[in-house]
């Protein structure tokens, strides 16, 4: 092996290797209010609390009550509950959202390892935040905050990965560090399991404030300009700079063609050329968000009440383990036979996965249950891995970091949508949760439709 090779080599490691632990943040941050949701609705809760005193009073006389035999006056105090939690859950998404598309309007002519360090800073300064919330306002405010610096860490880590990872690995390296979104959430199901008694939900968001000690600096540390940013913007001695410190070849000239609409960024995404792919590939994104937040926020609190606390916790682990499996089957598949039929595939198995955990929901067939919610990881969390990679190979260098922004940014209305989906749902069929299920198990197949009718790209639709 030369020494330009192994350079490289390194460098692509730590590279994915920092990008993979700055997404497991997100997916720790993704799951851990829906592990909290549970204790905070009981007496003493951040929800509980902020009810008034007979929407109380009602919330805890409604515990180990059969949804059958629920009074009205515990449907209303439900109603409140689930509603306000569903709003609280919103909130972190929509932070995404205005830090992703934040982050797409200055990415393109900032670079990519600024960002990357603002953006983990940022997400670590507010979980520590979220940790000392006294009341339900200020939980949400700091949820809000944390989420924009999230969201501006996912978009740009999927253009570093596009743009380091060697040809015909794109999405199998993609696949790897998004897999860190599933890996957190695993995370932080555990951690509730393990150590909710023992630390509460604080000490559970103080976890996810880790970054500022440990990521951080070591991202600054390894991180480098990305060769292909440097090159697009006229920087060629740092781009051979880095080239020669780190092993990155630079890239030979750019093969997309040059017309006034190529300008790069959001004017170049909403151009002529690329304006129904952008549109159809943000709507299949928020569809991705719209079940992966919804899931994961109402999956233990919709099968607590049947299955017991630490099953629906189980269940939220079983869900991540089949998206770690989907997203990294389905990259393999991608980079073989191209994303876009991978994923339509994906978004099926889904609603299929959705329909048999429906139906396997009783205490006797919970392994039953666990299966069919892992195969539902894998058409939901794991498709939306693929999504991101998709994306980013879609798109010239150009609008690289704004095209990822737009799906990881208009994706988020999808999270916001998410947690009051399920939370108005929850709400409306408290007796018959199934309708929860079967109207996600219609939104994977609409997820089908709108993949099969994203136009074709040179780019991203060819195995790579």
């Amino acid at each position: 092996m030369s020494d330009v090779t192994s350079r490289r080599r390194t460098t692509l490691l730590w590279v994915l290797g920092t990008a993979l632990a700055g997404l497991v943040f997100d997916g720790y941050d993704l799951a851990v209010y829906g592990a909290v949701m549970p204790e905070f609705r009981e007496r003493g809760g951040l929800i509980f609390e902020a009810l008034a005193p007979e929407l109380q009073t009602a919330l805890t006389a409604s515990a180990g009550v059969p949804p059958d035999q629920l009074t009205d006056g515990m449907k209303e105090a439900i109603a409140a509950a689930s509603g306000l939690g569903g709003v609280l859950g919103s909130l972190a998404p929509l932070g995404m959202l205005l830090g992703a598309l934040g982050i797409g309007a200055v990415g393109d002519r900032i670079g990519r390892r600024i960002p990357m360090l603002a953006s983990t800073a940022w997400l670590s300064v507010g979980m520590a935040l979220t940790a000392m919330a006294p009341d339900a306002a200020t939980f949400g405010v700091m949820r809000l905050v944390t989420g924009i610096g999230i969201g501006a860490l996912a978009a740009t880590t999927a253009v570093v990965v596009s743009e380091m990872a060697p040809e015909g690995r794109k999405n199998l390296s993609n696949a790897i560090v998004f897999s860190g979104i599933p890996l957190g959430s695993m995370f932080a199901a555990a951690s509730a399991l393990v150590a909710l008694d023992l630390i509460g939900w604080r000490g559970l968001f103080w976890l996810g404030a880790l970054p500022l000690v440990t990521l951080l600096p070591l991202t600054f540390w390894k991180l480098p300009e990305s060769v292909v940013w440097l090159e697009s913007r006229g920087k060629h001695e740092e781009a051979r700079l880095v080239s020669q410190r780190r092993g990155i070849p630079v890239p030979g000239a750019p093969v997309w063609p040059v017309d006034e609409e190529t300008k790069g960024g959001f004017t170049e995404l909403f151009g002529r050329r690329f304006l129904l792919p952008t549109v159809v590939l943000g709507l299949l994104s928020a569809v991705g968000m719209l079940l992966v937040y919804s899931l994961n926020t109402w999956l233990p609190q919709l099968t607590e009440g049947l299955l017991g606390e630490q099953s629906s916790l189980v269940l939220l682990l079983a869900l991540n383990v089949g998206a770690v499996a989907g997203g990294l089957g389905g990259s393999w598949a991608a980079d073989r036979w191209g994303a876009k039929p991978v994923i339509a595939v994906l978004f099926a198995v889904g609603a299929v996965g959705i329909v048999l955990a429906t139906t396997t929901a009783t205490p006797g067939l919970i392994s039953l249950m666990m299966t069919a919610v892992g195969i539902v990881g894998i058409g939901t969390s794991g498709t939306q891995t693929l999504i991101y990679g998709f994306v980013a190979n879609y798109y010239p260098t150009t609008s690289r970091a704004a095209a990822t922004s737009w799906c990881a940014g208009f994706g988020r209305l999808g999270g916001v949508a998410g947690p009051l989906v399920g939370g108005v749902l929850a709400a409306a069929f408290p007796e018959d949760l199934s309708r929860v299920f079967y109207v996600l198990a219609a939104i994977c197949v609409f997820g089908v439709v709108l993949v099969m009718v994203t136009p074709r790209s040179p780019e991203a639709d060819q195995p790579t």
